[in-house]
């Protein structure tokens, strides 16, 4: 892709919104230093796995239920072999266990056969596995590869990045597209994380802990209740 020349600068709401955004990924980068996926793993076919059953479900009951599937079956291939009403009563307590079992089956059968029992490393591919979208790849990428392709947009990224003016859109590949453009590559894994983090902790979605948060002098309240 060709680049701008270099007289062009990003016009001016562009470089306000990435001065913004500096200034909140500084502050959220000392509040939370160490703040990492919730959906515990330790490889990223397991993170795969895991983050295609977080899906309408928390982080915390999905890791009681990884915990001891992990156990029995540490490979695509082990997994693959589990017939689906096994499967099925397993992962039950995430939620839409049918069409989760269903995509899990295919997307391990898919794996062994495409791709050597290995999760790949490529967005395009890994987007044509069943039950993974964007946010998934993103997911996996980013935290088990540390390849930044994209950043996690989920319900907590959503919400913050709305209350906090990155973006005004609903819909998450027009909310990535805004982070991308406002933050530098480097960042866009980590923040996510943070943001994920300072939702659960702070900016809530029904009260937020405006007066106990780190991002309250700067943040515009987009949307909070009572704020004008």
């Amino acid at each position: 892709m060709p680049t701008a020349p270099a007289a062009k600068r990003p016009p001016a709401a562009k470089a306000k919104k990435r001065e913004h955004a500096a200034r909140i990924v500084a502050l959220l980068k000392h509040e939370y230093p160490a703040a990492e996926c919730a959906l515990v793993h330790e490889t990223p076919f397991q993170l795969l796995i895991s983050t295609i059953l977080s899906a309408q479900c928390t982080d915390e009951r999905v890791n009681i239920v990884t915990r001891e599937l992990f156990k029995k079956y540490k490979t695509p291939a082990a997994l693959a072999a589990v017939p689906i009403a096994q499967l099925e009563r397993l992962i039950q307590s995430t939620g839409f266990f049918r069409n989760k079992a269903k995509n899990i089956h295919e997307c391990c059968v898919k794996l062994v056969e495409e791709h050597g029992g290995q999760v790949p490393r490529d967005m395009d591919e890994l987007v044509k596995l069943p039950g993974v979208g964007r946010k998934t790849a993103n997911v996996v990428l980013g935290t088990a590869c540390r390849i930044a392709s994209g950043v996690v947009v989920d319900t907590h990224v959503t919400r913050l990045s709305q209350r906090l003016g990155l973006t005004r859109h609903e819909d998450a590949v027009k909310i990535e597209r805004d982070l991308i453009g406002a933050l530098p590559q480097e960042e866009w894994i980590d923040f996510s994380h943070r943001l994920i983090w300072h939702g659960r902790r702070v900016c809530k979605a029904r009260k937020p802990l405006c007066e106990q948060c780190v991002l309250n002098e700067i943040c515009p309240k987009i949307g909070v209740e009572g704020d004008a």
